[in-house]
């Protein structure tokens, strides 16, 4: 999974390693990791592990697949129903059990939290500043009454 070429070159190289073959690269460029609803990638890979046209699914890391808990679960519980396995190459996990999805979906669901949080103290402090002007920032004027300050 993943837009970026090098994911996708160090994912077919492990691949290749292994001894399995590459039947496909699914992708979503510029799409935010926090929810599968809106990913036509992770959508598609989701119906072709369902009809069973691939066994092992590599992903550089858990997160480059999704960072919602429950995303992330059930990435791992459809795929695995059909007999497919996803197998990361960050940290050394190999193959994705239970106890990536509950410690990794945590962990992924407290970086989104803790994101979002920076990036509207850094628009709030934008706006302040006179740097506003974008989308994200009118709209956090409007929800600081329209004053600019917070």
């Amino acid at each position: 999974m993943g837009g970026d070429p090098r994911r996708s070159r160090v994912c077919r190289e492990r691949a290749e390693r292994e001894g399995w073959k590459v039947v496909g690269c699914y992708k979503d460029s510029a799409i935010s990791g926090d929810s599968v609803i809106l990913r036509p990638g992770v959508q598609a890979l989701l119906e072709d592990a369902r009809r069973g046209a691939f066994e092992i699914v590599v992903a550089e890391a858990l997160d480059r697949v999704s960072r919602d808990q429950a995303d992330v679960a059930t990435l791992h519980k459809h795929p695995r129903f059909a007999g497919v396995t996803i197998f990361t190459l960050a940290a050394g996990e190999g193959e994705i059990n239970e106890l990536h999805v509950g410690l990794k979906g945590t962990m992924n669901a407290l970086f989104l939290k803790d994101l979002a949080a920076k990036t509207r103290r850094g628009l709030r402090g934008r706006t302040r500043q006179g740097e506003g002007g974008d989308r994200h920032s009118q709209i956090g004027n409007v929800g600081l009454g329209g004053s600019g300050g917070a």
